[in-house]
């Protein structure tokens, strides 16, 4: 097998590992959600500082937008899940640690947009009474992007090689 078709055969094993995973991650979102509908209504569960309790967001993080109509906020969530998915799709030949990272990313990024597209909200449940209600997928977008934050700054000696001298 030559040096290439290896190369791409590595790449095709990420590229189905991160929308395998995306798909797995969003899912589980997914279920999540319609659990907290079908049992959290009117109930909340738990102490105040770490509750499980019903709630519906129509706008982007911390509500921004939620006066908005439901249409922009989707379409814009949608452009930005597609941009983050491009992202996934070129870096997967490149980096697992980058691929696994967005992968996060953009399960939290579908999860929201599915769940958003049937009628213009996105579900919330998990509450800290500190903080807004959020849900798995908004922790999933937290935390990739953590990921893709703390990994910029990791470079390995391979790339100070190839980077040019700029001094």
């Amino acid at each position: 097998m030559s040096e290439q078709s290896t190369r791409v055969s590595s790449a095709a094993r990420r590229r189905a590992a991160l929308a395998a995973g995306a798909a797995a991650l969003a899912g589980a979102d997914l279920a999540l959600k319609t659990w907290a509908q079908d049992t959290l209504a009117g109930a909340p569960v738990g102490p105040d500082f770490a509750q499980l309790r019903l709630a519906y967001n129509p706008g982007v993080a911390f509500s921004m937008g939620d006066t908005l109509p439901s249409w922009v906020v989707i379409g814009f969530t949608a452009l930005i899940t597609a941009g983050i998915g491009v992202a996934a799709w070129r870096t997967a030949p490149k980096s697992k640690a980058a691929t696994a990272a967005l992968a996060v990313i953009l399960a939290g990024a579908v999860a929201n947009l599915i769940d958003r597209a049937g009628d213009g909200v996105v579900t919330d449940y998990l509450h800290t009474g500190w903080w807004p209600t959020f849900n798995l997928a908004d922790v999933f977008i937290v935390c990739g992007g953590l990921a893709v934050v703390a990994l910029s700054w990791r470079r390995t000696d391979q790339e100070h090689a190839k980077a040019p001298d700029i001094t």
